[in-house]
């Protein structure tokens, strides 16, 4: 089974609000990425959040799936990955991680890093766009044990980087793959308005 890890304990400080909720597509931002995820044939999906993530919670309210808090929201990235790879089940041999503010993901993405892992046996695949690489990427669970333990402060780019053959790009068509929202001006360029009204 191949499950996901959504990575949405970010307190949004450059954003100057919480970005996960911004409206988007007719929901929220948090939202579109979990029903991408959910309307694939992932097992499984693990939301990340904050201590104070209530709002994120209610938002998932009703979805299946499992939420986990990071005790330290405020840390890296990797402190998240590594609290959902902690709430994985035994039965998950590969996890897609995706980030909790990227809503142009799509569940088309997630069939073809899938197909793409399965086809060619490597452990680690990463969607590229114009010889970017972007996300969400993918990595078998045989590396759960090194990430618990090992990559402070590289994170995941760590992983990629010590494992260097066994990392299949996957070349896609859209450079949807490579956006994420950080400020305000990311939000404004997605979709033509100001990040200032939770839904």
């Amino acid at each position: 089974m191949i499950c996901a890890i959504v990575l949405a304990a970010g307190c949004s400080r450059r954003m100057g609000t919480q970005k996960l909720l911004l409206p988007y597509a007719g929901s929220s931002v948090i939202e579109r990425i979990v029903d991408e995820l959910l309307a694939s044939s992932l097992g499984r999906v693990v939301a990340v959040v904050r201590a104070d993530g209530a709002g994120i919670t209610t938002r998932l309210a009703g979805r299946d799936i499992h939420t986990v808090v990071n005790p330290d929201a405020d840390g890296d990235m990797l402190s998240s990955v590594r609290c959902g790879l902690r709430a994985l089940s035994d039965d998950c041999h590969a996890v897609i991680v995706a980030l909790g503010d990227q809503p142009t993901i799509r569940s088309a993405w997630i069939a073809e890093l899938i197909a793409a892992h399965r086809n060619s046996g490597r452990g680690i695949v990463v969607p590229v766009h114009a010889g970017k690489r972007g996300h969400p990427l993918l990595f078998s669970l045989r590396y759960r044990e090194e990430l618990l333990q090992s990559h402070d402060n590289v994170g995941l780019r760590g992983l990629l980087a010590a494992h260097a053959d066994d990392v299949l790009e996957l070349e896609l068509s859209t450079a949807d793959v490579l956006v994420d929202l950080d400020v305000p001006e990311d939000y404004r360029r997605l979709t033509g308005t100001s990040a200032t009204t939770e839904p």
